[in-house]
């Protein structure tokens, strides 16, 4: 197995260790002797039995082929995260998570329209073949091949100077953790009822949120309440973009000196009693 060999083992105590378990732990979860795991992670055993391997695998949640040929520790923490929730591209089977599409006659992807009416049941459905079925079917011109596109609707002030109520056409991230920092997308969350459009960048361990209206705060999510991203292409708008970036900016000075003025005020009445 050469190199591979060497990442199986490896792979072993880094994910014992990154779920900060010790050895009598992980082999009584896997109902194997503590003696056989410390050997497994030693490399002492040449030829594992496929047996201890798809246990690995299955405990892990990570697929046989990748914790055989990749290195697991060189990957980073959002990619890890990924793997565990199904995104693995060695993975085949029910706990792959497949993004759902749909063609035209000519086996072209559609380009899918989430409306405001479908926004509501997108969470529970946007893995469902039968529900990204029923979403309306867009065909749009000079789209790049070998992406997946979907359009959604906005809602709210938080991203002017792209007016409210306009369509915004995206394609979807395959992979999360390589986007650029700022990077505008439209995310979707496992605890928002609705999902929002942002400019996002990548922490170590969460995602950075930031409005393009400065008078909404940037907020972070963890990594793992992220399901989707969908990078923003371009949008469709009735209304034309008014210049309200130097207007943004005004307010969000005001806002700063009334949050500085509450201070001083609630200072200025401590020091009274």
């Amino acid at each position: 197995m050469g190199n591979q060999k060497q990442f199986w083992v490896g792979n072993l105590k880094f994910l014992r260790e990154r779920k900060k378990m010790t050895q009598d732990f992980l082999a009584n979860e896997l109902k194997i002797s503590r003696s056989k795991l410390a050997t497994l992670e030693s490399g002492r055993t040449t030829n594992p039995l496929l047996e201890d391997v798809v246990n690995f695998s299955r405990y892990f949640k990570v697929s046989v082929d990748t914790l055989i040929t990749v290195d697991l520790s060189k990957i980073g923490e959002l990619r890890l995260r990924e793997l565990e929730a199904g995104n693995d591209v060695y993975l085949k089977g029910g706990n792959l998570r497949v993004l759902a599409i749909t063609v035209d006659r000519s086996n072209r992807e559609n380009v899918e329209y989430v409306s405001v009416k479908a926004k509501a049941g997108y969470k529970a459905g946007y893995h469902d073949p039968s529900y990204i079925a029923e979403l309306p079917k867009l065909s749009l011109p000079n789209l790049k091949t070998g992406n997946t596109y979907r359009m959604f609707p906005t809602t709210g002030d938080s991203m002017l100077p792209i007016p409210e109520g306009s369509d915004i056409l995206t394609k979807y991230v395959t992979d999360m953790g390589s986007i650029k920092a700022g990077t505008l997308c439209i995310v979707i969350l496992r605890e928002e009822q609705d999902f929002v459009f942002k400019k996002v960048t990548v922490l170590e361990k969460s995602f950075l949120l930031e409005s393009l209206n400065l008078t909404y705060e940037p907020y972070e999510v963890a990594a793992e309440d992220v399901l989707e991203l969908w990078e923003f292409e371009k949008f469709m708008s009735g209304n034309i973009p008014e210049g309200s970036a130097d207007m943004d900016t005004v307010l969000r000075y005001i806002k700063e000196m009334q949050q500085d003025i509450h201070l001083i005020k609630a200072r200025e009445g401590k020091s009274k009693s």
